[in-house]
């Protein structure tokens, strides 16, 4: 079983590198894809040394629609540039995919901050609640599935719950006993009180129907997405 993990990067030179080496480590038929919406550092040079590098406009579903397109793997596994796989991922999610009732899943989430409140939130992710899942876990699905779904759809926000939700109608989604590790700096950066209670709003919102493009402006604010 071959797997292709593709990975959206925009400007992240600061954090790619320890992304890559996590994704190299696994054992297995693995491909390295980094999609990159238009980064002016050097994140570009730097995952050309393990990866096969794509360009595309920026927005994260863009990106990683355009990388799973030069994918040969029969599995996806998307993988934000912050985040970091642990040591036996792949191995896992083949052993799910055994199973041919699971279309995909995700993983659990650790964050790479001891801070109590960030274990707080992260304790959620082991439950099967699907809001309580996002594209910083890591999302596999079965090639098959993907293109099926007609990959993820060009949102400004929400595309990884929402491409869940669909991927839940297809079929099982697998929930691995596995932490993939993300960077805390949005919370760091904004309060993790303040960011935990703004994505909590930004979800019940979003089940509410409001504008996604107005949701987008008020979880990024002035800074872009990668």
């Amino acid at each position: 079983m071959k797997v292709s993990v593709v990975i959206p990067a925009l400007n992240e030179a600061e954090y790619i590198l320890p992304c890559l080496l996590s994704v190299k480590q696994q054992r297995g038929n693995i491909e390295i894809i980094v999609a990159d919406g238009g980064s002016t550092d050097n994140t570009t040079e730097m995952a050309r040394s393990h990866a096969t590098v794509v360009t595309s406009r920026w927005g994260r579903a863009v990106q990683m629609n355009a990388g799973a397109q030069q994918a040969t793997g029969e599995v996806l596994l998307f993988l934000h540039a912050d985040s970091c796989l642990p040591s036996n991922a792949v191995p896992a999610l083949e052993q799910a995919l055994d199973d041919d009732r699971v279309v995909g899943g995700t993983f659990r989430l650790r964050f790479d901050s001891p801070r109590p409140l960030l274990k707080f939130f992260a304790f959620f992710t082991r439950f099967k609640f699907r809001y309580f899942h996002y594209g910083d876990q890591g999302i596999f699905v079965r090639r098959s599935v993907f293109q099926q779904l007609n990959g993820f759809r060009d949102l400004p926000l929400m595309e990884d719950i929402d491409f869940l939700r669909r991927m839940h109608r297809g079929g099982r989604v697998a929930l691995l006993n596995l932490p993939v590790t993300t960077s805390a700096r949005r919370f760091l950066e904004r309060g993790i009180l303040r960011q935990g209670l703004l994505d909590f709003i930004l979800i019940i919102l979003y089940r509410l129907g409001v504008n996604l493009e107005t949701l987008a402006k008020w979880y990024y604010g002035t800074k872009s997405a990668s």
